[in-house]
């Protein structure tokens, strides 16, 4: 079962994301911020990352920075989960490899079909 790391600092907001893609077959990871998420990455990468913009520590943006100079040859997909995907985010996402957006409030069910579609579940 494919692998999926989410890095997000409100438990609610991780619950509700952990519950959905555990019904659509996926392995959920947690990590309360960028610098937590950066360890367990190198350590063991995910099938796929969904990370919060804002959070403690280390923000969404320098963790995917931070990640485009450690893993250079990086395959795995990471989603941006943010209610504030202004032009300042898509500037620097722009260098960033393999990155999609998905604004906040996201549907659940936009969630696991886009998860589905950059990373199936074997039947």
């Amino acid at each position: 079962m494919p692998v999926i790391l989410i890095a997000e600092d409100e438990p609610h907001i991780f619950r509700v994301l952990r519950i959905a893609l555990e019904k659509a077959g996926y392995v959920v990871e947690h990590a309360v911020n960028g610098k937590e998420a950066l360890v367990k990455i190198l350590s063991c990468a995910p099938d796929a990352l969904i990370s919060d913009i804002a959070m403690p520590i280390m923000d969404g943006r320098e963790l995917c920075m931070r990640l485009e100079e450690e893993l250079p040859e990086r395959t795995f997909p990471i989603i941006i989960s943010t209610s504030k995907a202004g032009i300042e985010h898509r500037e620097w996402s722009a260098k960033i490899n393999n990155l999609t957006f998905m604004e906040k409030p996201a549907s659940l069910r936009a969630l696991v079909a886009l998860m589905h579609e950059l990373v199936p579940v074997d039947p």
